[in-house]
């Protein structure tokens, strides 16, 4: 077990202690080293039990809870808190805006045990009458309960790409196997996974059919398969799977066919033909670029297949142009241990240039975010002095100093201005009061857009794909004040936010606004989330020359330097 998995697991037993009332000072102890765990300020992973003891912070006990999880999984603790607690218990626990207090309340005076005991009971009424919930906490719970369940069986496409890659690698090997593509959804890559879907070129469906039934990480489910669809589910993790064949010779109209959305596949580009009508006039292709070049287009890649902006792209020549990872020359976005981050900010700036990225952005979280270490002016300081030892060390690499600056309710920035123009750049964000109205949450996007000192927009909905939904907010408002006002809107490319969504991203382009493919790393590793914000940014028909962060070193130094003298000026 590695340490994000020995991570989950002592935080669900600091979740089961404070339901079941045990000792404070033992959660309190355990909750300050699984922080220091978490933050990376030490590292658990292949230690003995004598070295884990020398860490600070953890002593016998917790060293023997980590060896145990490593070998077993598991510890005693936890497997005597787990005996005690109903199983439907740990689903109500990870409800969002549920803490162990809240969910002892509900097991105590209304005995819910389950998130479908609970919802019935926020639905009478019920929950509402207990003391400290009231009636926004019930409709609160509601809608994550909603959310819960319309995401039921999803995926990021993130968390599916290395099973997935995996199991095509294992299917090539069958000596019946001519070729196998992602198609669907998922060779579409979108954000969202329901079920992934592939398409087997082979000279013998039945053999390759057989073939597919004795992997044992696949599990077929023979009432919805026919002879020509193999249908089913891969075990782990658990997402639901199709298996689609054809001839080899047919394999590339195949892989269209199956590739795109049914609006894109009925598009009409020959007066009243529709693509696949053409396409469908040849019977064999040597591959996609002729297929659609029978159709008077260029190669329409893969992920833009979607019936919404790729035919005007085609069009207008800009197919060409979308956004790929080598245009993008610095990472902007980015946390280090001086807030929330796992790694020091030389470590940080260290991976980037090694990288081959011209520049890194750093951007700690401002000190109204308390709970993730922000910064505190004398801290700011600090970090500037270090930037600036670091950036002649590191030259021509430069780290540009930045600050992810939380939004405060009334829509104001977190410092005052003569902090506020220390930075580089400013990337300013939502992190709280996330239960706005439209025209609220809308109105407190436009003052912060407002402000001279915000040079990016981040996350602008705040929302977490299958977590939670973004705060409502009118895009086009929002989209049209960064014009306005020269404002850069964040892709946020973690996988579970990718926020703004890829289809505002054309709004944005056509407005003038142009937006900024930043990680939000917390780590090194978080680095490599860049090329989902490349794939969202291209879904939504992104542009090199509208890529805020394919500017050059140079470019960038001129484009903030310019922007910091107009504050002066104004």
């Amino acid at each position: 077990m590695d340490a994000d998995h020995i991570l989950r697991q002592l935080k669900l037993t600091i979740k089961l202690m404070e339901l079941h009332d045990e000792n404070p000072f033992k959660i309190r102890s355990l909750q300050s080293a699984v922080n220091n765990i978490d933050r990376g300020e030490i590292d658990i992973e292949g230690k003995s039990p004598q070295e884990l003891q020398n860490l600070h912070g953890i002593g016998k006990s917790l060293a023997d809870t980590i060896v145990s999880l490593q070998a077993t999984g598991s510890f005693p603790g936890l497997d005597e808190l787990l005996a005690k607690t109903p199983s439907g218990i740990l689903e109500v626990l990870e409800i969002k805006g549920l803490g162990p207090k809240k969910v002892k309340a509900l097991w105590e005076e209304l005995n819910i045990t389950s998130t479908h005991e609970l919802m019935e009971a926020c639905q009478s009424g019920q929950v509402a009458k207990i003391k400290g919930f009231g009636e926004k906490t019930q409709e609160s719970i509601i809608q994550s309960l909603q959310f819960k369940e319309a995401n039921q069986g999803k995926w990021l496409y993130a968390d599916l790409e290395l099973s997935m890659d995996e199991l095509a690698e294992v299917i090539k090997k069958h000596s019946k196997v001519v070729d196998i593509f992602p198609v669907g959804e998922y060779g579409r890559k979108m954000e969202i996974i329901e079920q992934v879907e592939w398409l087997i070129a082979t000279d013998d469906r039945k053999q390759v059919i057989r073939a597919l039934s004795d992997i044992d990480s696949l599990l077929q489910d023979r009432k919805i398969s026919s002879p020509f669809t193999w249908r089913g589910k891969l075990k782990s993790p658990e997402v639901k799977m199709a298996f689609h064949f054809t001839d080899p010779a047919d394999l590339v109209l195949e892989k269209i066919v199956r590739t795109a959305s049914k609006a894109h596949l009925l598009h009409h580009v020959e007066g009243d033909k529709s693509l696949v009508e053409i396409i469908r006039e040849e019977p064999h292709y040597y591959d996609e670029s002729e297929a659609y070049q029978k159709a008077g287009l260029p190669l329409i890649p893969a992920e833009i297949r979607e019936g919404l902006i790729e035919f005007d792209l085609a069009k207008s020549g800009k197919i060409d142009h979308l956004v790929v990872d080598n245009d993008l020359r610095g990472i902007l976005h980015n946390h280090s241990t001086y807030s929330d981050g796992k790694h020091t900010l030389r470590q940080m700036a260290e991976h980037c240039r090694d990288l081959g990225y011209e520049y890194l952005g750093i951007s700690d979280h401002s000190r109204t975010a308390f709970y993730a270490g922000g910064l505190e002016i004398e801290r700011v300081q600090q970090q500037h002095r270090e930037i600036d030892l670091l950036n002649q060390e590191l030259a021509p690499f430069r780290i540009f100093k930045g600050i992810e600056s939380d939004i405060l309710i009334d829509g104001s920035l977190d410092y005052p201005e003569d902090v506020l123009s220390t930075f580089d750049f400013v990337v300013a964000s939502v992190h709280s009061s996330l239960n706005m109205d439209v025209k609220k949450a809308t109105q407190r996007l436009l003052k912060a857009i407002e402000s001279p000192y915000t040079t990016i927009l981040g996350h602008p909905t705040g929302r977490l794909l299958l977590r939670r939904g973004g705060y409502p907010i009118d895009h086009k408002a929002i989209i049209q004040a960064c014009a306005d006002h020269g404002v850069v809107i964040e892709i946020n490319a973690n996988p579970w936010r990718l926020d703004l969504d890829w289809r505002w991203v054309q709004e944005a382009m056509d407005k003038g606004v142009k937006l900024s493919i930043n990680p939000d790393a917390h780590e090194m590793e978080g680095y490599a989330d860049m090329r989902y914000g490349v794939i969202a940014g291209r879904k939504g028909g992104l542009t090199k020359d509208m890529t805020f962060n394919a500017l050059s070193l140079k470019e960038m130094e001129t484009y903030l330097q310019q922007r910091k003298n107009s504050i002066k000026k104004s």
